[in-house]
């Protein structure tokens, strides 16, 4: 499957909350972390915009460290 564009804002959200992220703050950006099983924290940075961009949204999946397929599997479920 191609990685999503300009995917809604709620969407996105739904999609991270399920791979265990939660909202710490929201403003101009939404910030969002995972503890981890090794008690370490991924931060996870969202503009907050009405819908995020296909290059925004793999540069966010690499950075807290999911593949692609870990990504897609996830946004196909909710």
């Amino acid at each position: 499957m191609k990685f999503p564009t300009d995917v809604p804002k709620q969407k996105g959200l739904k999609t991270f909350k399920s791979l265990g992220f939660e909202i710490v703050r929201e403003g101009n950006h939404i910030i969002m972390e995972r503890i981890n099983p090794d008690d370490s924290i991924t931060p996870l940075v969202l503009p907050n915009h009405n819908f995020i961009s296909s290059g925004t949204l793999r540069a966010i999946v690499r950075q807290i460290g999911l593949t692609r397929e870990e990504f897609l599997e996830a946004f196909l479920e909710v």
